[in-house]
Formats: C-alpha cells, sequence, structure tokens
C-alpha cells in the first residue's frame, strides 16, 4: 500500500508512521484488488485540533475516513477506522450483489441439477435451449382412480401392465391404498404404495 502524505508532516513520529502505514496494508489487503493502491491522508491543524483525512478508492467507489482530535495518533488511528468501516460495507455489498448479466442467471437457472458422483460415466448433460422450454410443449394427464374400478392386487396389476403400458395406478386390495407400478427400463417393476 503506497501512502501519501499531504499537509503539516512535520508532526508525524516514525512510530506513528509505521502504525499507519500497517493498518492502511491491511486494508490493502481487504480490497484484493489487482496492482497497487494508494492512499492519500491529508493532515491540516485549527488551533489545537488535528483534522486527518484518508481517502482511498474501492472499486469505482471512493472511500473517505475523517476524523478530528486534539491528539494526532488518535486523529489518524480514528480517521482509519472509519475508512475501514466504509471499506467492510462496500466489499459486503459488492461480494452480495449478483454480478454477472441476467440472461446467464436465466440459463443458469434452467440447467439441470448437476448428477450424482456415483454417475460420472454417464453422458454429459447439455443445458436445454431457451426455445425448448415453451409451456405448452409440456401435458399433464390427470389418472382418476375412482372411475368405478375395482380394488386390484399386486400381481392384477403386473398383469394388466402386459400390454404395453409403462405404469399402472390401482387401488391395492389389501391394505385399500393408492398404489403405482413403475416399469423400469431394465425390465423390473417399481412399487410406489401411498
Amino acid at each position: 500500500m503506497k501512502v501519501i502524505y499531504t499537509g503539516r508532516t512535520k508532526d508525524f513520529t516514525p512510530q506513528l508512521e509505521k502504525k499507519v502505514t500497517a493498518k492502511l496494508t491491511k486494508l490493502g489487503k481487504m480490497v484484493d484488488r489487482r496492482g497497487e493502491q494508494d492512499a492519500h491522508l491529508f493532515l491540516h491543524r485549527e488551533r489545537h485540533l488535528h483534522m486527518v483525512e484518508v481517502k482511498m478508492n474501492f472499486y469505482d467507489h471512493a472511500l473517505c475516513g475523517a476524523s478530528s482530535d486534539g491528539d494526532l495518533a488518535a486523529a489518524v488511528i480514528q480517521a482509519i477506522d472509519k475508512l475501514e468501516t466504509q471499506l467492510v460495507k462496500q466489499r459486503t455489498k459488492w461480494r452480495d450483489t449478483k454480478r454477472d448479466p441476467k440472461t446467464t442467471r436465466d440459463n443458469k437457472e434452467q440447467w439441470p441439477a448437476p448428477a450424482p458422483a456415483h454417475a460420472a460415466t454417464a453422458a454429459p448433460r447439455k443445458p436445454p435451449k431457451a426455445q425448448a422450454a415453451s409451456p405448452a410443449a409440456k401435458k399433464i394427464f390427470k389418472v382418476a382412480h375412482g372411475n368405478g374400478q375395482k380394488p386390484m392386487s399386486l400381481e392384477e396389476a403386473v398383469i394388466a401392465m402386459d400390454d404395453g403400458a409403462d405404469y399402472v395406478v390401482y387401488r391395492d386390495s389389501d391394505c385399500d391404498r393408492v398404489s403405482v407400478l413403475l416399469r423400469r427400463r431394465d425390465g423390473h417393476f417399481d412399487l410406489i404404495e401411498a
């Protein structure tokens, strides 16, 4: 961190200058910006008060910490603390906001969830195109289980699937609950009981 002193600097002792440089170097690390940061320290004195202003840029924001005190060291430390408060506030604002274009965010929301680690051998998925996600392309088919069908057992549901259906929704005669029998790709069945 490069510190530029302006004003009446004859009151600065080497110890105070070392302390100021250390504090401003800490603030420079918080900025996370490439290149060298500059901090401008302005000093002037009115009667018994030392007026101190510390200015620094954080991306496109000018930050300024100002303080006045009878003791020069106290005034400088207070000004740097005020600058640090502003820097932390701007840094959290910058990190919390969404920094990518709106179109990228919309496309990310439509991407499928990442595959689990055990499915790493499967072919990678590509994000769907924006034209394919139209609401008219998807249809919902309602399955009415109360249309006068009698309850059936699991074996009868398997026989009912012999005509090539991928699933059967039925009322189980043993437990009197709605059940769904699904045909898996490997030829076996999945049973979902409500």
